[in-house]
């Protein structure tokens, strides 16, 4: 190895403490990034995977507009009244809730792809369920927490666009692709933390034990409704039935998302006289924040895999990988589900990893989109046993649990789910 190539390693390193120290993490990648380029003397492979990042067709559509309609969805209350009559059916199950929560969670996740604003928005109503039920704060905190994983499955998740756009394929197409992993995986979780719970007796909360919580997140008077839950789901209901059965209806996840929110537009000034100037502002701030938070990561994480380029790093990485796909199997699920874990986001990691190393999977014998599944899947898990997560944060606020003991339970079902992964997804 030549001496940049040692510097770039050097420089990882330094990169992933700092992203450990909650460092942002879009001015760490990036500045990683063109550090590497400087001292390889080709500064510009920096500015024009910066230039080439923020152009890239399919991943802003497909990204800004969801996180469009999710706004407009919170805005208006769509996403409350879903989960509202999705919890009302399930209560009163004893410990029966747990299971039935984290998959409760999971299919909303779908339809609110962000992990920290499903939390949110799901753990305000189902959290209280499960207390009043005698279940443990934590125990209740890990339901909703381990459902988190959800947006394996949404079409508004950057990393489905992202890897599909690498792989040349649709969306849904990838989708479709690790649809049985990703349930699989799911399913582990469920039942890790439903048999963590059982061991330590979660179920068997006292009402003195839980009275303070359920008195911290009784509701505001909200009220639900039936068409505004219908709502939420209208962009992925549009989505599925195109590409799965009515070829007629098929579109992009942009149109899709647009065409929701002007239906949810329609409903919400027929139920509330919902002011359309500020409905609009909301969806196109959802756009923006969209670019911002989502496409800023793959941006930077894009100069930083150019960084590693520039060095040469990369190369020698992909001709190590050449001779063994084990150590790609293995660098690709371990490597972002460490970084989820200590660092509470798997997109750094995931999109570092799946911009440098996964467009070379051919060369390993393996196929883009079931590299790049993998790592998907597996930092997101990570993400789910991270104490310092925002989903996390906000599922312990709400059941006034340690996070770490919320962690205890969703960590087992978790970390198993990895290792099948690794083992037979590719």
């Amino acid at each position: 190895m030549s001496l940049l190539e040692w510097l770039a390693i050097a420089v990882t390193i330094v990169t992933v403490y700092a992203l450990i120290k909650r460092y942002e993490t879009r001015l760490v990648l990036f500045t990683a990034g063109f550090v590497l380029c400087l001292v390889s003397l080709d500064p510009i492979s920096a500015l024009n995977s910066f230039a080439k990042s923020m152009t890239n067709n399919s991943l802003v559509m497909n990204i800004c507009s969801s996180m469009g309609f999710a706004f407009i969805a919170s805005y208006t209350q769509c996403d409350r009244s879903l989960v509202h009559y999705l919890a009302s059916p399930i209560r009163g199950l004893g410990v029966l809730l747990i299971p039935i929560c984290t998959i409760v969670t999971f299919f909303i996740n779908i339809a609110l792809p962000s992990a920290a604003g499903c939390a949110a928005a799901v753990g305000s109503t189902l959290i209280p369920v499960m207390l009043r039920a005698g279940i443990k704060p934590a125990a209740a905190a890990a339901a909703v927490m381990g459902g988190t994983i959800g947006s394996f499955l949404s079409p508004g998740t950057s990393h489905n666009a992202f890897v599909a756009a690498m792989a040349n394929i649709e969306v849904m197409e990838f989708i479709g692709f690790h649809a049985v992993w990703s349930i699989i995986s799911a399913s582990i979780v469920v039942v890790g933390i439903l048999l963590v719970c059982l061991v330590l007796g979660d179920h068997k909360g006292s009402k003195t034990e839980t009275a303070q919580a359920v008195a911290q997140t009784d509701d505001d008077g909200f009220k639900p409704s039936v068409l505004k839950a219908i709502m939420t789901l209208i962009p992925i209901t549009i989505l599925v039935v195109g590409n799965v059965w009515v070829p007629a209806i098929k579109m992009g996840v942009a149109q899709a998302m647009v065409l929701g929110a002007v239906i949810t537009l329609l409903v919400a000034y027929a139920m509330d006289r919902t002011n359309p100037q500020e409905f609009s502002k909301k969806f196109f701030n959802g756009m923006g924040q969209g670019y911002a938070d989502v496409m800023g990561i793959i941006i930077a994480a894009g100069v930083f895999a150019a960084g590693l380029r520039a060095t040469g790093l990369i190369d020698t990485f992909v001709d190590v990988l050449k001779h063994s796909n084990d150590i790609a199997r293995w660098g690709g699920s371990l490597g972002p589900w460490i970084m989820g874990t200590i660092t509470g986001s798997g997109d750094a990691a995931t999109m570092a990893f799946n911009e440098a190393v996964t467009p070379h999977a051919p060369e390993f014998g393996m196929e883009v989109k079931a590299l790049g599944a993998l790592a998907f899947l597996t930092g997101a898990l990570g993400r789910t046993m991270s104490p310092i997560a925002g989903a996390m944060v906000v599922v312990a606020g709400i059941a006034m649990a340690n996070p770490m003991d919320v962690v205890k339970r969703t960590a087992p079902g978790c970390t198993i789910a990895v290792f099948v992964l690794a083992l037979f997804m590719v």
